[in-house]
Protein backbone atom coordinates (compact mmCIF):
# COMPACT_ATOMS: atom_id res chain seq x y z
CA UNK A 1 0.00 0.00 0.00
CA UNK A 2 3.12 2.22 0.61
CA UNK A 3 4.65 2.15 -2.05
CA UNK A 4 1.29 2.61 -4.73
CA UNK A 5 0.57 5.78 -2.40
CA UNK A 6 4.01 7.26 -2.80
CA UNK A 7 4.16 6.68 -6.79
CA UNK A 8 0.51 8.35 -6.65
CA UNK A 9 1.98 11.00 -4.56
CA UNK A 10 5.46 11.49 -6.77
CA UNK A 11 3.40 11.80 -9.76
CA UNK A 12 0.76 14.83 -9.16
CA UNK A 13 4.09 17.13 -8.81
CA UNK A 14 5.42 19.18 -11.32
CA UNK A 15 8.85 19.93 -10.34
CA UNK A 16 11.70 22.87 -10.87
CA UNK A 17 15.37 22.04 -11.02
CA UNK A 18 18.14 24.71 -9.82
CA UNK A 19 20.51 24.80 -13.06
CA UNK A 20 21.64 23.57 -16.62
CA UNK A 21 22.08 20.17 -15.54
CA UNK A 22 20.88 17.96 -12.57
CA UNK A 23 23.14 18.14 -9.12
CA UNK A 24 23.41 14.81 -7.43
CA UNK A 25 21.11 16.11 -4.80
CA UNK A 26 18.60 16.31 -7.40
CA UNK A 27 18.87 13.15 -8.92
CA UNK A 28 18.37 11.45 -5.67
CA UNK A 29 15.05 13.28 -4.80
CA UNK A 30 13.78 12.82 -8.38
CA UNK A 31 14.63 8.95 -7.80
CA UNK A 32 12.56 9.23 -5.03
CA UNK A 33 9.48 10.93 -5.67
CA UNK A 34 9.20 10.49 -9.51
CA UNK A 35 7.27 13.19 -10.15
CA UNK A 36 4.76 13.58 -12.91
CA UNK A 37 6.08 16.43 -14.90
CA UNK A 38 9.27 19.31 -15.40
CA UNK A 39 9.15 22.89 -15.56
CA UNK A 40 12.05 24.73 -16.76
CA UNK A 41 12.83 28.55 -16.35
CA UNK A 42 15.41 31.08 -18.00
CA UNK A 43 17.75 29.84 -15.04
CA UNK A 44 17.37 25.81 -16.42
CA UNK A 45 18.01 27.10 -20.54
CA UNK A 46 21.19 27.86 -22.15
CA UNK A 47 20.63 26.53 -25.67
CA UNK A 48 18.29 24.28 -27.36
CA UNK A 49 20.99 21.07 -27.07
CA UNK A 50 21.70 21.73 -23.61
CA UNK A 51 17.95 22.12 -22.57
CA UNK A 52 16.61 18.94 -24.30
CA UNK A 53 19.45 17.14 -22.73
CA UNK A 54 18.43 18.04 -19.13
CA UNK A 55 14.66 17.40 -19.99
CA UNK A 56 15.89 13.58 -21.08
CA UNK A 57 17.48 12.95 -17.85
CA UNK A 58 14.98 14.93 -15.62
CA UNK A 59 12.44 13.01 -16.80
CA UNK A 60 13.81 9.80 -17.20
CA UNK A 61 13.56 9.98 -13.37
CA UNK A 62 9.82 10.75 -13.99
CA UNK A 63 6.65 8.45 -14.25
CA UNK A 64 5.63 7.96 -18.18
CA UNK A 65 4.46 10.68 -20.22
CA UNK A 66 6.03 13.43 -18.16
CA UNK A 67 4.69 16.76 -18.68
CA UNK A 68 7.72 19.09 -20.26
CA UNK A 69 6.42 22.22 -19.72
CA UNK A 70 8.02 25.87 -19.65
CA UNK A 71 6.10 29.09 -19.46
CA UNK A 72 6.47 30.98 -22.96
CA UNK A 73 3.08 33.46 -23.42
CA UNK A 74 5.26 36.13 -25.82
CA UNK A 75 6.59 39.22 -24.29
CA UNK A 76 7.45 40.06 -21.16
CA UNK A 77 6.62 36.26 -19.91
CA UNK A 78 9.24 33.75 -22.39
CA UNK A 79 11.72 31.36 -21.01
CA UNK A 80 13.68 31.04 -25.00
CA UNK A 81 14.01 34.96 -25.00
CA UNK A 82 17.55 34.74 -24.69
CA UNK A 83 18.50 31.48 -25.98
CA UNK A 84 16.16 31.93 -29.32
CA UNK A 85 14.11 34.98 -29.84
CA UNK A 86 11.73 37.53 -28.10
CA UNK A 87 8.42 37.49 -29.55
CA UNK A 88 5.55 39.67 -29.65
CA UNK A 89 3.07 39.62 -26.55
CA UNK A 90 -0.53 38.61 -26.38
CA UNK A 91 -1.35 41.79 -25.96
CA UNK A 92 0.58 43.61 -29.00
CA UNK A 93 -0.86 40.52 -31.16
CA UNK A 94 -4.51 40.54 -30.31
CA UNK A 95 -4.08 44.03 -30.80
CA UNK A 96 -2.63 43.77 -34.09
CA UNK A 97 -5.62 41.18 -34.90
CA UNK A 98 -8.42 43.37 -34.37
CA UNK A 99 -7.03 46.49 -36.01
CA UNK A 100 -5.67 44.01 -39.33
CA UNK A 101 -9.15 41.89 -39.22
CA UNK A 102 -6.49 39.02 -39.10
CA UNK A 103 -7.33 36.16 -37.12
CA UNK A 104 -4.41 34.24 -38.53
CA UNK A 105 -1.66 36.38 -36.73
CA UNK A 106 -3.14 34.83 -33.13
CA UNK A 107 -3.13 31.27 -34.70
CA UNK A 108 0.70 32.04 -35.81
CA UNK A 109 1.82 33.46 -32.41
CA UNK A 110 0.37 29.92 -31.30
CA UNK A 111 2.07 28.10 -34.13
CA UNK A 112 5.88 30.11 -33.62
CA UNK A 113 5.58 29.62 -29.62
CA UNK A 114 4.77 25.39 -30.38
CA UNK A 115 7.25 24.89 -33.21
CA UNK A 116 10.06 26.78 -30.37
CA UNK A 117 9.28 25.18 -27.31
CA UNK A 118 9.05 21.65 -29.28
CA UNK A 119 12.56 22.59 -30.34
CA UNK A 120 14.04 23.00 -26.95
CA UNK A 121 11.99 19.05 -26.12
CA UNK A 122 9.05 20.52 -24.34
CA UNK A 123 5.29 19.28 -24.88
CA UNK A 124 3.83 21.95 -23.09
CA UNK A 125 3.87 26.31 -22.74
CA UNK A 126 1.47 27.55 -19.94
CA UNK A 127 -0.29 29.87 -21.77
CA UNK A 128 -2.70 31.24 -23.23
CA UNK A 129 -3.22 33.71 -20.74
CA UNK A 130 -6.92 34.32 -20.71
CA UNK A 131 -7.25 37.51 -17.67
CA UNK A 132 -9.33 40.51 -18.38
CA UNK A 133 -7.06 43.34 -18.87
CA UNK A 134 -9.19 45.63 -15.86
CA UNK A 135 -7.37 48.65 -14.81
CA UNK A 136 -6.75 46.81 -10.88
CA UNK A 137 -4.39 44.28 -12.52
CA UNK A 138 -2.94 46.73 -15.12
CA UNK A 139 0.28 47.02 -13.45
CA UNK A 140 0.55 43.07 -12.43
CA UNK A 141 -0.09 41.46 -15.58
CA UNK A 142 0.84 44.11 -18.15
CA UNK A 143 0.91 43.02 -21.48
CA UNK A 144 0.61 39.70 -20.54
CA UNK A 145 -3.26 40.09 -21.12
CA UNK A 146 -5.50 40.30 -25.20
CA UNK A 147 -8.31 42.35 -24.39
CA UNK A 148 -10.73 44.23 -21.41
CA UNK A 149 -13.32 41.68 -22.34
CA UNK A 150 -14.16 38.15 -22.50
CA UNK A 151 -14.78 38.48 -26.42
CA UNK A 152 -11.96 39.87 -27.21
CA UNK A 153 -9.67 37.39 -25.02
CA UNK A 154 -11.63 34.52 -26.49
CA UNK A 155 -11.04 35.82 -30.26
CA UNK A 156 -7.14 35.82 -29.54
CA UNK A 157 -7.68 32.79 -27.40
CA UNK A 158 -9.00 30.43 -29.53
CA UNK A 159 -6.47 31.05 -32.12
CA UNK A 160 -3.67 30.79 -30.10
CA UNK A 161 -4.84 27.20 -28.60
CA UNK A 162 -5.28 26.68 -32.46
CA UNK A 163 -2.13 27.13 -33.60
CA UNK A 164 -0.68 25.04 -30.72
CA UNK A 165 -2.52 21.81 -31.43
CA UNK A 166 -1.64 22.07 -35.08
CA UNK A 167 2.14 21.84 -33.56
CA UNK A 168 0.67 19.06 -31.37
CA UNK A 169 1.92 21.55 -28.14
CA UNK A 170 -0.34 21.35 -25.06
CA UNK A 171 -1.68 24.72 -23.77
CA UNK A 172 -2.87 25.95 -20.62
CA UNK A 173 -5.40 28.57 -20.04
CA UNK A 174 -4.82 30.59 -16.62
CA UNK A 175 -5.13 31.54 -14.29
CA UNK A 176 -9.01 30.08 -13.21
CA UNK A 177 -10.81 31.98 -12.07
CA UNK A 178 -9.18 35.10 -13.56
CA UNK A 179 -6.53 37.61 -12.00
CA UNK A 180 -8.40 41.08 -14.07
CA UNK A 181 -9.33 42.23 -10.70
CA UNK A 182 -6.52 41.38 -8.65
CA UNK A 183 -4.65 44.50 -6.96
CA UNK A 184 -1.59 42.32 -6.10
CA UNK A 185 0.81 39.80 -6.77
CA UNK A 186 0.06 35.99 -6.38
CA UNK A 187 3.77 35.68 -6.24
CA UNK A 188 4.01 38.11 -3.13
CA UNK A 189 0.50 38.28 -2.05
CA UNK A 190 -3.32 36.51 -1.59
CA UNK A 191 -5.26 39.36 -3.70
CA UNK A 192 -8.45 39.53 -2.63
CA UNK A 193 -10.52 40.10 -5.69
CA UNK A 194 -13.74 42.23 -5.38
CA UNK A 195 -16.31 40.95 -8.17
CA UNK A 196 -19.51 39.23 -7.35
CA UNK A 197 -20.43 36.14 -8.18
CA UNK A 198 -22.41 37.18 -11.15
CA UNK A 199 -19.45 39.45 -12.45
CA UNK A 200 -16.97 36.60 -12.02
CA UNK A 201 -19.31 33.81 -13.92
CA UNK A 202 -20.59 36.23 -16.64
CA UNK A 203 -16.95 38.15 -17.32
CA UNK A 204 -13.77 36.67 -16.14
CA UNK A 205 -15.05 32.97 -16.25
CA UNK A 206 -16.35 33.36 -19.84
CA UNK A 207 -13.08 32.50 -21.38
CA UNK A 208 -13.15 29.38 -19.71
CA UNK A 209 -16.76 28.31 -20.34
CA UNK A 210 -16.31 28.79 -24.17
CA UNK A 211 -13.01 27.44 -24.59
CA UNK A 212 -12.59 24.52 -22.08
CA UNK A 213 -12.80 22.25 -24.79
CA UNK A 214 -9.73 23.65 -26.55
CA UNK A 215 -7.95 23.74 -22.77
CA UNK A 216 -6.17 20.60 -22.27
CA UNK A 217 -4.79 21.93 -19.41
CA UNK A 218 -6.26 25.24 -16.67
CA UNK A 219 -4.48 26.53 -14.25
CA UNK A 220 -5.85 27.49 -10.92
CA UNK A 221 -4.50 30.86 -9.07
CA UNK A 222 -3.70 31.91 -5.41
CA UNK A 223 -6.22 34.65 -5.51
CA UNK A 224 -9.24 35.04 -3.20
CA UNK A 225 -12.86 36.32 -3.89
CA UNK A 226 -14.52 37.38 -0.82
CA UNK A 227 -17.61 37.85 -2.53
CA UNK A 228 -18.57 34.80 -4.09
CA UNK A 229 -19.32 31.47 -2.13
CA UNK A 230 -15.16 31.05 -2.45
CA UNK A 231 -15.03 33.50 0.20
CA UNK A 232 -10.69 33.96 1.34
CA UNK A 233 -9.87 30.48 0.11
CA UNK A 234 -7.45 30.73 -2.32
CA UNK A 235 -8.97 29.08 -5.69
CA UNK A 236 -6.02 27.27 -5.99
CA UNK A 237 -7.23 25.09 -2.47
CA UNK A 238 -10.73 25.96 -3.14
CA UNK A 239 -13.76 22.88 -3.79
CA UNK A 240 -15.84 25.66 -4.92
CA UNK A 241 -14.18 26.83 -7.68
CA UNK A 242 -11.94 23.64 -8.59
CA UNK A 243 -14.88 20.67 -7.99
CA UNK A 244 -18.37 23.14 -8.40
CA UNK A 245 -17.53 25.88 -10.70
CA UNK A 246 -15.07 24.33 -13.34
CA UNK A 247 -15.77 20.64 -13.47
CA UNK A 248 -19.08 20.59 -12.20
CA UNK A 249 -20.75 23.59 -13.85
CA UNK A 250 -18.20 24.81 -16.78
CA UNK A 251 -17.89 20.62 -17.62
CA UNK A 252 -14.15 20.51 -17.91
CA UNK A 253 -12.68 17.14 -18.22
CA UNK A 254 -9.07 18.17 -18.85
CA UNK A 255 -5.79 18.89 -16.19
CA UNK A 256 -6.09 21.75 -14.03
CA UNK A 257 -2.95 22.57 -12.71
CA UNK A 258 -2.11 24.68 -9.88
CA UNK A 259 0.01 27.84 -10.00
CA UNK A 260 3.25 27.35 -8.22
CA UNK A 261 3.19 26.11 -4.43
CA UNK A 262 5.83 28.20 -3.28
CA UNK A 263 4.48 31.25 -4.60
CA UNK A 264 3.24 33.85 -1.72
CA UNK A 265 -0.18 34.23 -2.33
CA UNK A 266 -0.34 30.33 -1.20
CA UNK A 267 2.00 29.83 1.33
CA UNK A 268 0.62 33.36 3.48
CA UNK A 269 -2.78 31.54 3.69
CA UNK A 270 -1.73 28.15 4.65
CA UNK A 271 1.58 26.29 5.11
CA UNK A 272 2.65 23.84 1.51
CA UNK A 273 1.77 20.61 3.19
CA UNK A 274 -1.46 21.88 3.98
CA UNK A 275 -2.35 23.47 0.62
CA UNK A 276 -0.93 19.93 -1.48
CA UNK A 277 -3.89 18.18 0.42
CA UNK A 278 -6.39 21.18 0.23
CA UNK A 279 -5.75 21.21 -3.73
CA UNK A 280 -6.10 17.61 -4.27
CA UNK A 281 -9.14 17.50 -2.28
CA UNK A 282 -10.61 20.17 -4.14
CA UNK A 283 -9.98 18.53 -7.44
CA UNK A 284 -6.54 19.69 -9.05
CA UNK A 285 -4.66 17.18 -11.43
CA UNK A 286 -0.71 18.19 -10.78
CA UNK A 287 0.95 21.18 -8.02
CA UNK A 288 3.35 22.78 -9.27
CA UNK A 289 6.52 23.32 -7.43
CA UNK A 290 8.98 24.97 -9.01
CA UNK A 291 12.48 25.96 -6.87
CA UNK A 292 12.97 24.55 -3.67
CA UNK A 293 13.88 20.99 -3.25
CA UNK A 294 12.80 21.23 0.80
CA UNK A 295 9.18 22.37 -0.27
CA UNK A 296 9.49 19.39 -3.09
CA UNK A 297 9.64 17.19 -0.76
CA UNK A 298 7.22 18.20 2.26
CA UNK A 299 4.58 18.59 -0.86
CA UNK A 300 5.79 14.48 -1.22
CA UNK A 301 5.66 13.47 2.13
CA UNK A 302 2.65 15.49 3.40
CA UNK A 303 0.79 13.87 0.38
CA UNK A 304 1.96 10.07 1.67
CA UNK A 305 1.21 11.05 5.18
CA UNK A 306 -2.07 11.93 4.58
CA UNK A 307 -2.57 9.30 1.81
CA UNK A 308 -1.48 6.81 4.90
CA UNK A 309 -3.79 7.93 7.70
CA UNK A 310 -6.94 9.04 6.00
CA UNK A 311 -8.98 5.96 3.95
CA UNK A 312 -10.35 8.52 1.80
CA UNK A 313 -7.96 10.80 0.79
CA UNK A 314 -5.83 7.48 0.26
CA UNK A 315 -8.67 6.54 -2.25
CA UNK A 316 -8.81 10.12 -3.63
CA UNK A 317 -5.13 10.56 -4.26
CA UNK A 318 -5.01 6.85 -6.42
CA UNK A 319 -7.82 8.21 -8.37
CA UNK A 320 -6.50 11.07 -9.15
CA UNK A 321 -3.07 9.71 -10.41
CA UNK A 322 -4.36 7.14 -12.50
CA UNK A 323 -6.72 9.99 -14.04
CA UNK A 324 -3.78 12.19 -14.59
CA UNK A 325 -1.79 9.29 -16.26
CA UNK A 326 -4.51 8.55 -18.49
CA UNK A 327 -4.62 12.55 -19.38
CA UNK A 328 -1.10 12.58 -19.91
CA UNK A 329 -0.70 9.22 -21.75
CA UNK A 330 -3.35 11.23 -24.37
CA UNK A 331 -1.85 14.24 -24.64
CA UNK A 332 1.80 12.42 -24.85
CA UNK A 333 0.89 9.93 -27.07
CA UNK A 334 3.59 11.23 -30.17
CA UNK A 335 6.40 11.66 -27.64
CA UNK A 336 9.12 14.01 -28.18
CA UNK A 337 9.72 15.61 -31.65
CA UNK A 338 13.31 15.09 -33.30
CA UNK A 339 16.20 17.82 -32.39
CA UNK A 340 16.08 20.86 -35.20
CA UNK A 341 19.66 20.79 -36.84
CA UNK A 342 21.43 24.66 -36.08
CA UNK A 343 20.00 25.59 -39.93
CA UNK A 344 16.48 24.69 -39.34
CA UNK A 345 16.72 26.48 -35.82
CA UNK A 346 17.86 30.00 -37.08
CA UNK A 347 14.92 29.66 -40.01
CA UNK A 348 12.85 29.47 -36.95
CA UNK A 349 14.60 32.73 -35.23
CA UNK A 350 13.79 34.58 -38.26
CA UNK A 351 10.62 33.57 -38.72
CA UNK A 352 9.55 34.88 -34.83
CA UNK A 353 11.32 37.97 -35.72
CA UNK A 354 9.79 38.47 -38.96
CA UNK A 355 6.40 37.43 -37.23
CA UNK A 356 7.19 40.33 -34.68
CA UNK A 357 7.90 43.17 -37.22
CA UNK A 358 4.74 42.24 -39.16
CA UNK A 359 2.72 42.52 -35.80
CA UNK A 360 4.91 46.13 -35.26
CA UNK A 361 4.28 47.70 -38.43
CA UNK A 362 0.25 47.14 -38.22
CA UNK A 363 0.45 48.69 -34.89
CA UNK A 364 2.74 52.06 -35.53
CA UNK A 365 0.30 51.94 -38.82
CA UNK A 366 -2.28 52.21 -36.54
CA UNK A 367 -0.60 54.52 -34.42
CA UNK A 368 0.67 57.31 -37.30
CA UNK A 369 -3.13 57.03 -38.73
CA UNK A 370 -4.99 57.96 -35.47
CA UNK A 371 -3.56 61.51 -34.68
CA UNK A 372 -4.27 62.06 -38.77
CA UNK A 373 -7.83 61.39 -38.20
CA UNK A 374 -8.75 62.89 -35.45
CA UNK A 375 -6.93 66.09 -36.30
CA UNK A 376 -9.08 69.53 -36.44
CA UNK A 377 -8.21 70.36 -40.05
CA UNK A 378 -8.73 67.20 -41.55
CA UNK A 379 -12.38 66.91 -39.46
CA UNK A 380 -13.49 70.22 -40.82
Amino acid sequence: MTATVRQAAGSLLVVGLNATELTGLERAWLRLVRPGGIILFRRNIKDAQQTRALLEEATGFCCPRAVRCVDVEGGTVNRLRDALAPIASAQAVAEAMRTAKKTALARKHGELIARAVKAFGFNTTLAPVVDLALPEASDVLGSRTAGANAAEVIAYAREFLAGLEAQGVTGCGKHFPGLGGAAGDTHFVTPEILRTSSQVWDEDVVPYRELHRSMPMIMTNHAAYPHTPGKNEPASASRFWIAATLRKRIGYKGIILSDDLEMGGILKFLPVEEAAVAAIRAGSDLLEICHSPELILRTYEALVSEGERSGSFRKLLLATARDSARKRTRLYARGVTPALSVTKLESLRKSILDFNATVAAILNATAEAAPRASSPAEAS
